[in-house]
């Protein structure tokens, strides 16, 4: 990949991380204020875990996107609830997913319902991201993903594409959705340089409940990241060079699946981006 297309991405990327009781320290002690972080939302735990992070990380002066499950909210009540929190924390920026409540906590079973009640506040949020599926939903038929995706484009200001680690697959996915003529900002899901020993071990203390639905949906990254030579994610990208930084694509970031080693993945990054001098 040209380094100058490589080290945008690199710059314009955002950190998942999960809601754990050291999540907040790991931040602070490795996370440079000018990159966005993700709080994802768990089905088992609820919502309250997702904003108290986000509200402490928010008034550390990161840029915090919270992830705001669908299924997770209980009613039109319960949205706006959530909202005010968000915006008295000073949060700009949502993702909003379906999420995997099963059942749901509420009225809503899908993000687009959610999305229309947020223009009907007001459009409160300045950003509104939504979830693209390069690789098969294990639930979801492609082609109604990507409708899904046509459905919610006036409504969201970016995709967030879920992982994906085959580059022939992630190139025309983008160009489905563009030929689609969905227009929206994408920044692609990447796994960060995560060992399998500690993914398993940070998947076990999710939770069994979630840890079940996890390995369910996602066996096929374990096998990835037990292959010999194991998973490197600059390899990943390097193969993905066309799909990313065709000007067509419109990917504006990565978003990096730091599974919680957060120090090791802004290491990698730091060491990548002086590598391509930048």
């Amino acid at each position: 990949m040209a380094a100058t297309g490589l080290r945008e991405l690199l710059r314009g990327v955002r950190y998942e991380v999960l809601p754990a009781k050291a999540t907040e320290d790991k931040v602070l002690a490795h996370v440079p204020r000018d990159v966005v972080v993700t709080v994802t939302a768990s089905p088992v735990k609820g919502l309250k875990p997702t904003l108290d992070l986000t509200t402490r990380l928010a008034a550390h002066g990161y840029h915090v996107v919270p992830h705001v499950p669908a299924r997770l909210l209980r009613d039109d009540a319960h949205l706006k609830e959530v909202v005010d929190r968000l915006r008295e924390a000073g949060v700009d920026d949502v993702f909003v997913p379906a999420g995997d409540a099963d059942p749901p906590a509420g009225i809503y079973d899908g993000a687009l319902p959610v999305l229309r009640g947020l223009s009907e506040l007001g459009s409160p949020f300045a950003g509104v991201g939504v979830t693209g599926y390069p690789e098969s939903h294990p639930l979801i038929h492609d082609d109604v993903t990507i409708q899904a995706m046509w459905d919610k484009r006036e409504l969201a200001t970016y995709v967030v594409s879920n992982l994906c680690f085959d580059p022939r697959v992630l190139g025309e996915w983008i160009g489905r959705v563009r030929n689609r003529g969905v227009g929206l900002p994408v920044y692609v899901g990447v796994a960060g340089p995560v060992q399998r020993a500690k993914l398993l071990t940070m998947a076990t203390k999710i939770g069994v409940g979630e840890s079940t639905r996890f390995l369910a949906k996602h066996a096929s990254w374990f096998l990835r990241f037990a292959a010999p030579g194991g998973y490197a994610p600059e390899r990943l990208l390097a193969r993905t060079q066309e799909a990313l930084t065709a000007p067509s694509a419109g990917v504006a970031g990565l978003h990096l699946f730091t599974f919680n080693q957060i120090a090791e993945t802004e290491r990698w990054r730091r060491a990548l981006l002086d590598r391509l001098g930048g």
